[in-house]
């Protein structure tokens, strides 16, 4: 008897990608006849070729574009880009899929679920009493920040979404014939309307336009996604623990940098965060006054608790009496914060409207303890206590709003009061500002608003009026010394700041990170200051400077002992600490899969609370649709516990000391290569589309801080971005490979093996490094190299090719992988499927740069150079 065979668990996923292509394939020769569509197909038969190792084809694809007239290289662009982002999509949802089979046909938990985590704790010997404990006590806050690398259009993304719909309508076993050709159809639709829209940004978005963007995700899909998470958290917490989970816990919760970033931005003045704010208000307002609307419809019972009796007094339908006084004061509120969004004269309130969470959370209280009290708890344990869970997750704001600026512009401040605070020494800028603080004299009103003044200072003015209600920390971008944090608990003193923001420190290039230990025990040593903290300091480390100053491996292993040394100064000094982690979109920006990334950590720096950024396409990715966002913020949530109650080891002394090596000769590579060598900026600006990406409109912000056009003025996204187009990745591995190789040299391959195996932290190293190294692509490169890189500076790109390939070899060495992706089959088959279509994309980008480089700006080959980078991002599924 034949054994039966095994489930072919891609072949959904690979009908919905045949699926989509196809219905893009007809969409194509309905809009450009058969002559586009037989040129696309053309195009990737000869990339599929070329990927198979044909050289003869390699010459071809080329000239073939190169003789393309503009329109059709647009149709070819926008053709290969939609294939790629309908792929994504496609991906996204067959995630979706798997975890719901998974589900239903797996006697074990997902890995990575609350319920694997809970299940393996216990049974690896950890107290559940302690699980329990840890978890109602877990702080984490996704923060989603206000300098998006998403390229995609809002609108787009909406098609996107509705695309995905269907394709889980499509999933459903009981469809008819009828029903099944009505979705098809819809799919038709969408794929036309997606053709005929124009997919690229002709302005550069504002911050308000981001904020936007930014609650959409909210509201679509973190609104639902929360409820569902706290009740699977509840009922696996019972089953594995016996502790139930209080209404009151919120192990995470949002914030935003979205308006409130001005590190750099001129774009987020004191009035955009105001309006954010309102923005956030209004939007609150509307879901929760949606959701009680629904209670209304729902809880239509008449028994109620003597307490509900004595608010509403005799109504027949206590419940809705009760919520419909709380309706009416959401949308007095809606209405209020319209018409300041909007500055329309104020209407007059004839109820109070909401000003903090109490005033929604007292009666959804009463009604859901009568509900109790009368014998109704499977009632109020439904839509009433996802309400409730909702309100203490998100707030009334739905994600409280972080401000940043850069600690100089603070500084300029007090030198503008007084001036001999220019020449102050570190100890006397201390004393002087503590005075400061104490006395908390406020400025005149006269200096608060002087025009040179007015950006810096007006902040202070709107954390005052609008309060912790609304906003979050106080971000210091390039801090680095403890006057840094003290000016600006001083500014807000001197503003009359009654309830300060919490100030973060964020500790960005090398040497700051270096000197963060330092810092902070100059800091935790003032006992005024320690005073003001009550018990907690938060410090935010900087992924994108760092990796862009030194190198990753030197910036990977900066930010490890930087953290471990906080850790210890904190505990000195009996304070609880919280890691803010910057991670980007890349693993140049501390990117990376959620719960390898927490594991990775030294002990002792999870602690139970965790604050980290989350951006730009890395935002739709994980917390796009609502089950996604479920499986995210589970990750985050086990992967925390785990991180606290089951810490990685310390690392051996003899790796620690290798450690220490690998990344001196990595930073002094790095350097060499980047600060040091003439060659570099010449070849960067003509390998890449840098200079090119600066009219892309992809954020609010500029792409520099400002000053001469170099490496150091260049903003991380930008930097890792250019790399990424033309498949170099250059940031995420440059530095290693000299590193490894003296490593190696000197006899210490078999360590770095064993510290592969049995060290969490360089297992990651590795790993990611490999993952970036898989996508990466000589050939591809070269053509850039070729085709826009001058005679001089070739030699330079030569040696950077054959960099790449040594470390690739040196990382599979290590690791003891036969191919780079070995132990990741799913992104293996996904990078496959998809360099076909990426590898046009480049070669189209590669001619449009030289034409536009060569003959001045054209406006329709500026569109199809945004085009080519908007497609290329959708199939590397990443930018910044």
């Amino acid at each position: 008897m034949n054994s039966p065979e095994p489930h072919d668990t891609l072949a959904p996923l690979r009908h919905d990608v045949r699926l989509l292509g196809d219905l893009l394939g007809d969409t194509l020769k309905e809009q450009g006849g058969p002559e586009l569509f037989h040129m696309v197909e053309k195009v990737r038969a000869l990339s599929k070729s070329i990927r198979a190792g044909d050289k003869e084809k390699a010459l071809v694809l080329p000239a073939l574009l190169k003789s393309l007239g503009k329109k059709d290289l647009r149709s070819l662009t926008r053709a290969f880009a939609f294939f790629l982002n309908f792929t994504t999509i496609a991906e996204q949802h067959h995630r979706i899929r798997r975890r719901h089979e998974y589900r239903k046909h797996s006697a074990n938990s997902q890995k990575g679920s609350l319920d694997e985590a809970f299940g393996r704790l216990v049974a690896e010997g950890v107290a559940p009493e302690k699980i329990a404990a840890t978890m109602l006590e877990q702080r984490i806050e996704l923060v989603l920040t206000a300098h998006p690398t998403e390229i995609v259009r809002r609108t787009i993304f909406e098609k996107y979404r509705r695309i995905a719909e269907v394709l889980w309508q499509l999933d459903r076993v009981d469809l008819d014939g009828g029903e099944r050709e009505a979705a098809i159809e819809t799919l038709r639709r969408e794929v036309l309307a997606c053709w005929l829209t124009d997919e690229i940004r002709r302005q550069r978005p504002t911050p308000i336009e981001e904020a936007r963007g930014g609650l959409t995700i909210i509201e679509k899909s973190l609104w639902h996604a929360v409820p569902a998470l706290m009740r699977s958290l509840d009922n696996s917490l019972q089953k594995h623990t016996g502790t139930e989970l209080p209404i009151a816990c919120a192990p995470i919760r949002f914030g935003s940098w979205m308006g409130g970033d001005r590190d750099g931005n001129p774009n987020v003045t004191p009035e955009i965060t105001r309006k954010t704010i309102y923005l956030h208000r209004w939007t609150g307002a509307r879901l929760f006054a949606e959701s009680v609307d629904d209670l209304i419809g729902r809880l239509s019972m008449n028994a109620a608790s003597p307490e509900l009796r004595a608010k509403v007094g005799d109504a027949a339908e206590p419940y809705r009496a009760i919520l419909r006084k709380l309706h009416a004061r959401l949308t007095a509120t809606m209405v209020h914060y319209d018409a300041l969004f909007y500055e329309k004269p104020l209407p007059v309130a004839t109820v109070p409207l909401i000003q903090s969470a109490e005033d929604v959370k007292a009666p959804l209280y009463l009604c859901y303890s009568s509900l109790n009290a009368v014998g109704a708890k499977r009632i109020a344990d439904g839509r009433l206590k996802d309400l409730l869970r909702q309100l203490e997750c998100f707030g009334p704001t739905l994600a409280r709003i972080d401000v940043r600026q850069e600690s100089t512009r603070h500084t300029a401040i007090f030198e503008k009061w007084e001036p001999a605070y220019a020449t102050m020494s570190e100890p006397d800028r201390i004393t002087y500002l503590e005075k400061q603080i104490a006395e908390a004299k406020p400025f005149p009103e006269s200096f608060v608003t002087d025009s040179e003044n007015a950006h810096v200072m007006g902040v202070f003015t709107v954390i005052r009026e609008e309060g912790p209600e609304a906003l979050g920390a106080y971000v210091i971008s390039m801090a680095r010394n403890a006057s840094d944090v003290l000016a600006v608990q001083a500014l807000q003193a001197k503003c009359g700041v009654k309830e300060p923001l919490r100030v973060v420190p964020l500790f960005e290039k090398i040497s700051d990170l270096d000197h963060a230990e330092e810092t902070m025990e100059q800091l935790l040593s003032l006992e005024k200051y320690r005073a003001r903290l009550k018990g907690r300091q938060e410090v935010m480390l900087g992924y994108s400077d760092s990796a862009k100053d030194g190198g990753r491996l030197a910036a990977t292993w900066g930010l490890y002992q930087a953290q471990e040394k906080l850790v210890a100064v904190a505990a000195k000094h009996g304070v609880r600490l919280t890691l803010f982690h910057g991670r980007g979109g890349t693993v140049s920006r501390g990117g990376g899969p959620t719960y390898q990334a927490i594991a990775s950590q030294p002990p002792g720096s999870v602690d139970g609370s965790l604050r980290v950024t989350e951006q730009g396409e890395m935002i739709q990715a994980k917390f796009g649709f609502v089950e996604l966002a479920q499986r995210s913020l589970e990750v985050y949530a086990s992967a925390t516990l785990e991180a606290t109650v089951r810490p990685p080891p310390k690392p051996r002394p003899e790796w620690r000391t290798l450690m220490n090596s690998l990344s001196t000769k990595a930073f002094e590579s790095f350097r060499a290569r980047v600060k040091e060598d003439d060659r570099f900026i010449g070849y960067f600006n003509q390998a890449t589309p840098v200079n090119e990406l600066g009219d892309l409109n992809i954020g609010s912000r500029p792409a520099r801080r400002g000053g001469k056009a170099g490496v150091d003025t260049l903003r991380a996204i930008p930097w890792i971005f250019a790399w990424t187009q033309t498949r170099l990745a250059l940031p995420a591995w440059l530095g290693f490979s000299p590193a490894l190789e003296e490593a190696v040299e000197a006899g210490h391959l078999k360590d770095l093996q064993r510290m592969y195996q049995r060290w969490p932290f360089f297992k990651s190293v590795i790993d990611l490094a490999e993952m970036v190294l898989a996508k990466a692509d000589t050939r591809i490169a070269h053509h850039y190299h070729e085709q826009l890189v001058e005679p001089a500076l070739k030699p330079f790109g030569e040696e950077l090719f054959a960099e790449l390939e040594k470390v690739r070899a040196q990382a599979m060495e290590i690791s003891g992988h036969k191919t780079l992706l070995e132990g990741n089959p799913v992104l293996q088959r996904s990078v496959e499927l998809r360099n076909p279509y990426v590898d046009p994309l480049n070669v189209i980008q590669a001619e449009v740069l030289l034409q536009l480089r060569q003959h001045g700006d054209d406006p329709e080959l500026r569109d199809i150079f945004r085009l080519s980078v908007n497609g290329i991002a959708a199939g590397m599924r990443n930018t910044g």
